[in-house]
């Protein structure tokens, strides 16, 4: 296996149309890297960077402690993963997994150890002799996987390889991808759409948009720590909850302040940072649990935030229960028991020390 290390890496297409801008990241030796972001964001182009499918204009891949700038990529030990599988229709499973390596002039006794050993962890010792269009779309991506794992190569590279997956497939799919990782100690780069994805798999995960890296954290820190709105927005199901406004007041008696009568205090620890935004524009961010629960029922001294029912969602473990106080919209994730009518008027506890502040202007934390 080996590190990978992108240092200042530019795309630009005909039109200065510009994909990627300044991209760096330096991911470890067996480590599980995952990139996410909405669609054209630049993901999928920054992987076909490393791995040779686009050319970079300017800045520097290396993999290990080689710059591959200029190396093809079959020369790069990489193996890739793709959406689409990308099997050959008329080969075996078997023929699937040795093609590549025939190719590389492996003995017959060296492919068919490697292939028997990648069917046993990927669960396809009896499925070797089908061919694709008799195995299932989870069985064809465990295939493609298979083929990759064969090539014992220094980085893996995802493509969102579960997208054409069904809910149930996808899940069972990111457990035995994860559990892959952990077994083969690979270093990874996967990228996905699915910000649950993210969450479920990546030892850290890198937000993007527009081309641009926002954030570069593990799971938990990007979603207890964002760095802007549009990380605090997009990390999270469902997302979290934003307010615009406005402070006022000083001391224990600073409060943030919305139109449609949300008046909400500002926690301790956010006062003296909030202290220069008295009456400038910023952002109340807050998190779907951190309204309305069970939890927050019990604590008499939690600020309530007056809204109406406007939609409640049963969803079998929990409920979404959507609030309008004037223009301000909120999503509060309760007990599945509690009990809202639709168009009546209620005051839902906050624990508003959870809660996250962001300039309005510039989308950035304020910390």
């Amino acid at each position: 296996m080996a590190k990978v290390t992108l240092q200042h890496v530019d795309k630009v297409y005909p039109g200065n149309v510009k994909a990627v801008a300044d991209f760096n990241l330096d991911i470890a030796d067996g480590e599980f890297v995952v990139l996410v972001g909405p669609s054209g964001c630049g993901k999928s182009t920054t992987l076909r960077m490393v791995a040779g499918l686009e050319e970079i204009s300017a800045g520097s891949i290396a993999i290990g402690d080689r710059v591959v700038n200029d190396i093809p990529p079959k020369d790069r030990d990489i193996a890739m993963v793709f959406q689409n599988y990308a099997l050959y229709p008329h080969m075996t499973v078997y023929d699937n997994m040795a093609f590549g390596l025939k190719l590389r002039k492996f003995s017959r006794q060296e492919i068919d150890q490697r292939i028997r050993e990648a069917a046993r962890i990927l669960g396809l010792e009896q499925l070797l002799e089908r061919r694709p269009k008799a195995l299932s779309g989870g069985q064809r991506q465990r295939v493609a996987v298979g083929r990759a794992i064969v090539r014992k190569p220094a980085v893996f590279l995802f493509d969102e390889p579960l997208s054409n997956l069904d809910a149930k497939l996808r899940v069972q799919m990111r457990v035995e991808i994860s559990q892959l990782h952990d077994q083969l100690a690979a270093t990874m780069l996967y990228v996905t759409h699915d910000q649950i994805e993210a969450m479920t798999m990546g030892d850290r995960i890198v937000v993007m948009k527009d081309g641009l890296v926002h954030q570069v954290a593990d799971p938990l820190t990007l979603y207890d720590d964002p760095a802007d709105m549009f990380v605090a927005g997009f990390i999270g199901t469902p997302p979290m909850n934003f307010a615009n406004g406005q402070v006022s007041g000083t001391g224990e008696h600073m409060m943030f302040l919305a139109e449609g009568g949300v008046k909400l205090p500002v926690p301790p620890a956010m006062r003296a940072s909030l202290a220069a935004y008295l009456g400038r524009p910023v952002t109340l961010g807050i998190r779907p649990e951190d309204i309305g629960s069970l939890r927050a029922e019990q604590d008499a001294s939690l600020p309530r935030l007056k809204a109406k029912v406007d939609v409640v969602e049963p969803m079998g473990s929990e409920a979404y229960v959507h609030l309008s106080a004037g223009p301000a919209r909120f999503t509060a994730r309760t007990d599945p028991h509690q009990q809202f009518r639709v168009g009546t008027e209620v005051e839902l506890p906050v624990f508003i020390s959870k809660a996250r502040f962001f300039d309005t202007a510039t989308e950035q934390r304020i910390r």
